[in-house]
């Protein structure tokens, strides 16, 4: 298949360019692909395909996250087409991202915990958010925070930017199931879970079951990258790849 870099492609060759030493992720010296960072034995690439989604994210990462082979963020604009990246900076705030906030094309939500609401701060709940889509009759952009959970907060605090956006806030029953870098919160998610969460939320139920079943695909391949896995036995892999065709073959 042919490579097609998108937005978080982009930030990560900007960012490893600009950058004065490697980046030391753990598992530093595999042979890795270059667009999902995972080990090339275990690429993922052949499998990606983009969906058809009235949906759009902006990934606001965090210095080095763009870097991490854990990153989950990259997932996201692996599949929904109209995804925008942009690297946070706590003093020089991107031009291009602020016009793409304040464009009338777009209706902007932060998705963040509804208890960090600046005063004012509107917040619409998950079970609201296809009336108020409806109401606004615009592009919904969803805007996540990419990074740990304390770099989160860290770039929402000091993005004044960010305080007029309405919050999207989500209450999930259930712990994150991102195995590579969990959060110390039992409502933290991994990025890419956030947005399936977002896509089942706007009413894209397939399209959530298929960023899902390519977020569990990432995680699997990731461990078997990592040498946590035997690679004496890849049914796991193999499972998780078919899981994912058949989440796609839904959508014809």
């Amino acid at each position: 298949m042919a490579f097609l870099p998108h937005a978080v492609h982009q930030r990560y060759q900007y960012r490893k360019a600009i950058s004065t030493r490697p980046y030391n992720a753990r598992g530093k010296n595999l042979d890795r692909c270059e667009a999902c960072l995972l080990a090339k034995t275990y690429c993922t690439c052949d499998e990606r395909q983009m969906l058809d989604s009235n949906l759009s994210f902006l990934l606001i990462m965090y210095d080095d996250e763009v870097l991490k082979p854990s990153n989950s963020g990259r997932l996201i604009a692996d599949m929904i087409p109209d995804t925008h990246a942009f690297i946070w900076n706590r003093t020089l705030t991107n031009n291009k991202m602020l016009k793409l906030l304040e464009t009338d094309e777009y209706q902007p939500y932060l998705v963040f915990p509804s208890e960090y609401a600046m005063p004012g701060q509107s917040v619409v709940r998950d079970t609201h958010l296809p009336q108020h889509i409806q109401q606004h009759q615009k592009r919904p952009l969803f805007v996540l925070l990419d990074g740990s959970w304390r770099e989160a907060i860290k770039m929402f605090n000091k993005s004044t930017y960010l305080h007029h956006l309405p919050i999207l806030s989500f209450a999930p029953d259930a712990a994150a199931r991102y195995g590579l870098r969990k959060g110390s919160r039992d409502f933290q998610l991994g990025t890419a879970e956030v947005a399936s969460l977002v896509l089942s939320a706007a009413g894209e139920e397939r399209n959530a079951n298929s960023l899902s079943a390519w977020f569990s695909l990432f995680i699997e391949s990731s461990l078997y990258s990592r040498s946590r896995k035997s690679t004496q036995d890849l049914t796991p892999l193999d499972t998780l790849k078919q899981a994912f065709r058949d989440s796609l073959a839904t959508m014809k």
